[in-house]
């Protein structure tokens, strides 16, 4: 009998262990809204939107960002369409299309973040003219997504006969810097932190920045469905309050301020690294000054896209873009 009486308890001990246990490892609810974000490249140049999540300002708002790398803003687009994900960041190239294709609950842009192309030429070569881009390969990526079209326009801006230069669209964007490294091209454009990377593993140089000459727009904007716009603009509200104190934040502080906040988000590179990337897209101007996207930003995009005979003639502004923002 008393042997009993001490498996009794014995097993209840156990079981009450086991639920301690469990309480203890089970996750907490943070209380938090999450939000299922898809960014087009996971880059430095969107330092704002890294700043945003690593300092607080979206928990301040009571969000949780969860981050979905998905290389490609056709890709992205088709996340959003999907229910994947509530928002996707990319060019707005992309809402653009859709909106053309006749999708009725079509993708609205509601916040932009940069204001012109973040890619930079690396070349085989240290010295470099932008004429010298003439009868050779250049690996730009998709035709028709916004990193192609602004290379485009840099080539016109700095007087390059276009027709002179083989652009090959045939890449995919993720596949770009391994394309480049396996011999294919004379030229590779690259964002931050793939552009550094290259370099400092010996396969090229970072010789020019196409965003010095690609010109001013919408380069990457927040969308989602005109459906859950609607639905959810309380969200999307909060969402724009912590994307413009991230937007705040780096035009108010150094490089290497930045850098330190937003490391966790590239862990394969060193802070002094980090800072000199972070550095040259301050330099460059890189970001809007808050997420209102003006309609001339918007009409520049456009002439770009009917200019390259993508786009016959503009949307209508009021639905495509629903600023939350202040001019």
């Amino acid at each position: 009998m008393k042997k009993k009486i001490i498996a009794t308890v014995i097993g209840l001990l156990l079981i009450v262990a086991m639920v301690v246990t469990y309480t203890m490892l089970k996750p907490e609810d943070s209380g938090l809204q999450k939000i299922r974000v898809s960014e087009v490249t996971h880059s430095a140049f969107y330092a704002p939107l890294y700043v945003a999540i690593e300092d607080g300002y979206f928990e301040e708002e009571g969000l949780e960002i969860e981050l979905l790398l998905t290389p490609g803003a056709d890709k992205v687009a088709a996340a959003v369409l999907s229910g994947d994900v509530e928002i996707g960041f990319a060019g707005p190239e992309s809402a653009i299309y859709v909106y053309e294709g006749g999708e009725e609950d079509y993708l609205v842009t509601f916040a932009g973040l940069t204001k012109r192309d973040g890619q930079f030429i690396i070349s085989k070569d240290q010295e470099f003219e932008w004429s010298d881009l003439e009868g050779k390969e250049v690996l730009v990526g998709r035709k028709g997504g916004m990193p192609a079209l602004n290379f485009l326009n840099a080539l016109e801006n700095a007087w390059v006969d276009v027709s002179k230069v083989n652009i090959n669209y045939s890449v995919d964007f993720a596949s770009l810097s391994g394309s480049y490294i396996g011999g294919m091209g004379d030229f590779v454009n690259l964002f931050e932190p793939n552009a550094t990377k290259l370099e400092d593993q010996g396969f090229g140089y970072v010789v020019a920045s196409i965003g010095e000459l690609s010109g001013e727009m919408p380069y990457t904007a927040f969308y989602t469905k005109k459906s859950y716009f609607d639905e959810q603009k309380d969200t999307l509200e909060k969402f724009n309050r912590a994307l413009n104190k991230g937007i705040d934040y780096v035009y108010n502080h150094s490089a290497r301020e930045i850098a330190e906040i937003i490391l966790p988000q590239f862990p394969d590179n060193s802070l002094d690294e980090l800072e000199s990337i972070v550095l040259r897209y301050k330099e460059s101007d890189s970001w809007l000054s808050s997420t209102y996207i003006s309609e001339e930003y918007y009409r520049n995009l456009e002439d770009l896209m009917i200019q390259n005979d993508l786009l016959d003639d503009y949307v209508p502004f009021n639905d495509l873009v629903k600023n939350l923002s202040d001019e």
